[in-house]
């Protein structure tokens, strides 16, 4: 059996793979399997014709690419040394499936006012709950009234709205557990949901929350569109719609959330994600030495310290 055709068997096959990754794992085979490796048998595979195939990959494509592709060929071969394909998989390459993302830029809190006023009415909600409950895109559009429980200021995450290559959307189930979850929202921003919902959102259960102008469900590269102009009238063009929920999180961990609370927040049931936003702020690190600072101090010190501050000399 050739590569390409035991890779594209095992896409097809595989029962957990949803729309949008499936379509992503094609393109990985089409572009950047099949043609350098897909017509040589997979029991020739080895490790050293995997590595000459990866370092080929980086004068053609990406590195996070070739990273991808490189995570797709050890996956299927896994698959194929567990039926006895392969006595070995042959993807051993150290460091070949790493992306190395740069750091993604963050908004100010008035920036992300400023973006909330930059784009039309029914959107700037849209805008707020991105930053604020750290939701992705997908999820936002996924939405409904139902999903929004006002009394107790939450939002219920359990479903994500895909768009595909053909220009259609699916909504599907999050995959793990971790994705399916509840979000508190902050307080002021309940009363400017419930209006939103008031003007913006059908009454049954099932109406989306967040729509296009004409009712229709939020399309994404429609939004794009509102998003990049948006985010030039503020001038912050370096800012992905994404970069909201990565604006979020940040300053969820400034407040003192713990790794375990961001990941229940954003959906993760790994902690690799949430440590990235454990990074040390200079006003949160100068908090935690004041704090560290009172421990050290008798408490009556702390009391005399504390009136000489009101009644200085």
């Amino acid at each position: 059996m050739t590569v390409e055709s035991y890779v594209r068997r095992w896409i097809d096959g595989h029962p957990k793979l949803g729309p949008r990754t499936r379509e992503r794992y094609n393109g990985l085979l089409k572009h950047h399997i099949a043609p350098y490796i897909g017509e040589g048998r997979l029991g020739d595979l080895t490790t050293t014709s995997v590595r000459r195939w990866h370092a080929t990959l980086h004068t053609k494509a990406s590195p996070d690419t070739a990273a991808k592709a490189y995570r797709l060929l050890r996956a299927v071969c896994n698959t194929a040394v567990e039926d006895s394909v392969l006595a070995v998989n042959p993807c051993q390459v150290k460091g070949a499936g790493v992306e190395h993302h740069d750091e993604r830029p963050t908004a100010t809190v008035a920036e992300v006012v400023a973006l909330a006023g930059a784009v039309p009415e029914r959107f700037r909600m849209l805008v707020q709950l991105a930053t604020w409950t750290s939701l992705r895109l997908g999820e936002l559009a996924a939405l409904t009234r139902a999903d929004v429980d006002l009394l107790h200021g939450t939002v219920k995450v359990s479903k994500n709205r895909q768009r595909l290559d053909d220009g259609s959307s699916v909504v599907v189930i999050p995959k793990s557990a971790a994705g399916r979850r509840t979000v508190s929202i902050p307080p002021p921003l309940v009363p400017q949901l419930a209006e939103h919902l008031e003007r913006y959102t059908g009454a049954a259960p099932d109406a989306l929350v967040f729509t296009g102008s004409k009712g229709a469900p939020l399309d994404r590269s429609r939004w794009g569109v509102v998003w990049r102009k948006a985010r030039a009238t503020v001038g912050r063009t370096d800012l992905a719609f994404h970069d909201l929920r990565h604006t979020g999180n940040t300053l969820a961990a400034a407040t003192g959330a713990s790794t375990r609370e961001l990941m229940a927040r954003m959906g993760h049931s790994s902690p690799r994600a949430a440590l990235i936003y454990q990074h040390a702020t200079e006003d949160r690190d100068k908090a935690i030495a004041a704090a560290l600072g009172d421990l050290m101090t008798p408490a009556p010190v702390r009391q005399i310290r504390t009136a000489n501050d009101a009644h200085p000399t």
